[in-house]
């Protein structure tokens, strides 16, 4: 794959997992009602996100209500909201950083090395994105499981993993993915070599002056 390819697939790769960081991050159902063991079936199912939680009855309606007060929420969920907002203002950075970076774009610097490190740092960017959105997605999964385990959570107060904690999980993989191809695009040290070659050969685009003497007196032009 050549590098522009490369690039490109990396940078689409990424993007796609920024959005989908974004949706999850929107959605409602990282946590949702249990029924397995003995636990009472139920008309209404819960759900519980990072925003609001939801009633969803068996009619089909469905009730949301936003979280009343941040301080009052528990330690994991408020880690989880701010490691979900940090890593989608570095994702939103770095897709702008990548399309100044990336060879296909004719954005910005024209020097191919120059372009090859900003494309790099947009990658890295991507990766610390995707990084983020793994933390704070493991970490609400891991509340999730430690209570359901927990010998004091009543058995119809149980939660199990939601759509939106998978959702979590494969964005963070394509952002990390995407970034990785990115920071392939890193100038090996033979091409900045020849960047530099190409720089210090003095210009040739000039026609040379010639100056052509007169034939000293008394000599003749053969």
């Amino acid at each position: 794959m050549g590098g522009g390819a490369r690039e490109l697939a990396g940078y689409l790769a990424a993007l796609g997992g920024w959005v989908a960081a974004l949706a999850a991050a929107a959605l409602p159902q990282w946590r949702q009602s249990s029924y397995a063991g003995d636990a009472i079936i139920t008309a209404v199912g819960l759900h519980e996100g990072l925003w609001m939680s939801c009633a969803a009855q068996s009619t089909g309606q469905v009730q949301c209500r936003l979280h009343d007060s941040l301080l009052s929420l528990d330690v994991h969920i408020q880690t989880s909201r701010a490691l979900m907002v940090i890593s989608l203002l570095l994702g939103f950075f770095g897709i702008i950083v990548s399309v100044v970076g990336m060879k296909c774009t004719k954005v910005g610097e024209e020097d191919p090395v120059t372009k090859s490190r900003i494309a790099v740092a947009g990658g890295v960017l991507f990766i610390l994105s995707g990084l983020c959105t793994l933390a704070a997605v493991s970490l609400y999964a891991t509340q999730v499981t430690y209570e359901f385990f927990s010998a004091s959570t009543p058995i119809n107060a149980r939660y199990e993993f939601g759509s939106a904690l998978f959702v979590g999980w494969g964005a963070a993989s394509l952002t990390i993915l995407g970034g990785s191809l990115l920071c392939c695009s890193c100038p090996t040290k033979e091409r900045q070599g020849q960047q530099y070659y190409r720089q210090s050969q003095p210009s040739t685009a000039r026609e040379p002056h010639v100056k052509i003497s007169s034939p000293v007196r008394g000599e003749q032009c053969l």
